[in-house]
């Protein structure tokens, strides 16, 4: 389990710009593969627009007290990149007049910002339907100053989504680092007792699995159903519902794939699993991805590979929903990985 961010590591593929090249050239660029232009232009879906805006995703920053084999932001303890105040009161006026109704609140772990709970306050006053906050369970073990999260989320009725790979240690340590399964476990027990997960409370737990190897997720319901049973009877834990997301070719995941000789394969995987009904519910579609220093993208996953949105709307400072809604969606062959199968999205399948 390697312990620093590619960023940190100097690596080429902490560059945005060689990533896109990788999935640009090689098995797309001699006609192996169709790129995910000409496969949508198949279907008459290209080019991909957005639809009416639901979801407004804030990154509020890359710093993390793991770091995941798989992750997308390349997260971690020695990410630095923090959202201030003054992005967030951009943020909360674009909030305060938007058209969306979720918040989601990612990162990183969301609640190391040192203002990620004054943004959570004011966030909450300004009417939004349902407010996420994505945590990876471990941070409400990691300090003492953390302890009280599951108190504090229950106050302003945040809907919890968290990352939990598997039902067994030996998974989730390994995708995740060791402690982690523990430390989970903990957290979502914790999570339990004030209310959260509980099969009539308003307080909303859900699961997030991500494949630990070069596979796609396997059937999102019957998943649900293995967790919801093994956590029930191993540690008495519940929650609402699993979201199955597939791994992106990009940033540590596309490391791994390359490092493991499996990127190749796992393109084929995707284009072979290339879903045309999936294309129509992909998140970019409904979603607006801010990042920690206030750029617009289409999602997160082009957030990260630095393709900002094609519009002169192009930083929250100047939003303008109208001009926003008006542009195409940019798109690359990472694409590939919200249309397989069942689709992918922050909130599950989409087909």
């Amino acid at each position: 389990m390697k312990t620093q961010s590619l960023h940190k590591r100097e690596s080429e593929l902490a560059n945005a710009n060689r990533q896109l090249e990788i999935l640009s050239n090689g098995i797309f660029q001699n006609g192996e593969l169709p790129t995910f232009a000409e496969k949508i232009k198949e279907t008459q879906q290209f080019p991909l627009r957005p639809k009416k805006l639901e979801i407004l995703q804030i990154n509020v920053g890359y710093m993390c007290n793991q770091v995941c084999e798989h992750c997308h932001v390349d997260a971690g303890p020695d990410r630095k990149e923090i959202m201030t105040r003054e992005t967030m009161e951009q943020c909360l006026e674009v909030i305060r007049n938007t058209g969306a109704h979720t918040l989601d609140l990612t990162g990183g772990a969301p609640e190391m910002n040192p203002d990620f709970r004054w943004f959570v306050e004011e966030a909450s006053k300004a009417g939004i339907k349902d407010f996420i906050v994505r945590s990876n369970l471990t941070i409400i073990r990691a300090n003492k100053k953390y302890y009280d999260l599951p108190e504090f989320f229950k106050k302003h009725n945040v809907h919890v989504v968290s990352s939990m790979p598997h039902w067994t240690r030996g998974k989730t340590d390994k995708q995740r680092g060791d402690g982690v399964f523990d430390a989970s476990i903990k957290a979502l027990q914790e999570l339990n007792a004030v209310g959260y997960g509980m099969p009539d409370s308003d307080l909303r737990l859900d699961l997030v699995y991500n494949p630990s190897g070069a596979f796609l997720p396997g059937d999102q319901a019957s998943m649900e159903k293995d967790f919801k049973k093994a956590l029930m009877e191993d540690f008495g834990i519940q929650f609402h519902n699993l979201f199955a997301i597939t791994n992106l070719p990009i940033s540590r995941f596309l490391d791994y794939l390359i490092a493991s000789d499996n990127y190749e394969d796992y393109m084929y995987s995707l284009v072979e699993a290339f879903n045309p009904s999936a294309v129509a519910n992909v998140m970019c579609t409904n979603t607006i991805s801010v990042s920690w220093d206030g750029w617009l993208y289409d999602c997160d996953f082009n957030q990260m590979l630095g393709l900002q949105v094609a519009s002169k709307v192009k930083h929250i400072s100047e939003y303008n929903e109208e001009i926003l809604n008006n542009r195409n969606i940019i798109i690359s062959q990472h694409c590939y990985g919200c249309t397989a199968g069942a689709g992918s999205s922050c909130q599950g399948t989409v087909a």
